[in-house]
């Protein structure tokens, strides 16, 4: 591991726990090294927040681009306070949408700004 990568999973560190609450949601699709592994490989991108942090991914489908929450864990307004410089770079990268899966209370907890429910994910574990 180089210095740069050293310095990024030393700033990361600190949100583990509240990473790993958001991926406990997950149904196991990832561990916080995952998560570290890829943003520092750049296909993912870590928000920062004091009480708060977002795991982005830009998401390229046949017909659109997107860019998608992985995960949001912490303090409900903070999250929803980086809601403009998240659609300020979705834009930048030409985004057609911004996309969240998680528990169904993000639907009403994001409704006031902007968000609404697009579509519903059914799991059948194996």
């Amino acid at each position: 591991m180089n210095a740069v990568e050293q310095d990024h999973r030393a700033f990361i560190e600190p949100y583990r726990r509240l990473i790993d609450q958001a991926l406990a949601h997950a149904g196991g699709t990832h561990t916080f090294e995952d998560v570290l592994d890829q943003i520092l490989l750049g296909e993912m991108l870590f928000w920062p927040g004091d009480k708060s942090c977002m795991v982005t991914e830009i998401v390229q489908y046949p017909r659109k681009r997107g860019m998608h929450v992985f995960l949001a864990a912490g303090d409900l307004d903070e999250i929803k306070a980086m809601e403009p410089d998240l659609r300020l770079l979705a834009q930048k990268l030409k985004c057609d949408a911004i996309s969240l899966a998680g528990r169904r209370g993000w639907v009403r907890a994001l409704k006031d700004i902007g968000f609404n429910e697009g579509h519903a994910i059914v799991v059948k574990n194996l």
